[in-house]
Order: C-alpha cells, then sequence, then structure tokens
C-alpha cells in the first residue's frame, strides 16, 4: 500500500476532553439571537479551517494505526 486517500479527514478527528471550541453562525443560520447579540456556536468536532483540524485528525489516526499494531518508524 503506497497511500490513503481520506474523504473529509479533518471531520473524523476529536476534540481533547475538556477542550471548547466557539465559531459564529454559519452563512444561512440566523447571526443574531432574538435578544439581538451574535449567535456563536459550540464545535463538536473538529473542522476545515479550524487551527486545531489537522493536528487533531493526526492524533485519531496515529493512536488508531498503534492500535492496530502499526509502529513509527525510528526516522520519523
Amino acid at each position: 500500500m503506497r497511500r490513503w486517500d481520506f474523504v473529509a479527514a479533518y471531520l473524523q478527528g476529536e476534540l481533547q476532553p475538556g477542550e471548547v471550541v466557539y465559531c459564529h453562525a454559519p452563512p444561512g443560520y440566523a447571526t443574531l439571537g432574538a435578544d439581538g447579540r451574535p449567535r456563536i456556536c459550540r464545535v463538536a468536532k473538529p473542522i476545515y479551517g479550524m487551527a486545531q483540524a489537522g493536528r487533531r485528525w493526526q492524533r485519531t489516526l496515529f493512536l488508531w494505526l498503534l492500535e492496530y499494531g502499526f509502529t513509527q518508524c525510528s526516522s520519523d
């Protein structure tokens, strides 16, 4: 096997326990609440554009590979 292609890879990562991330409401959703204050959303999983998304996906994949018997080569 030379390479793998993961569809929507960043969405497969997990936020660390206790990690809380918020973002603005996406386009198409009401940006103001009933009280007139801007709405924010709590992020449940890493998404494209988040600074942590690539690292969370790498960590999820790394742990999965170790679980299935893969080992890290010494040159990595």
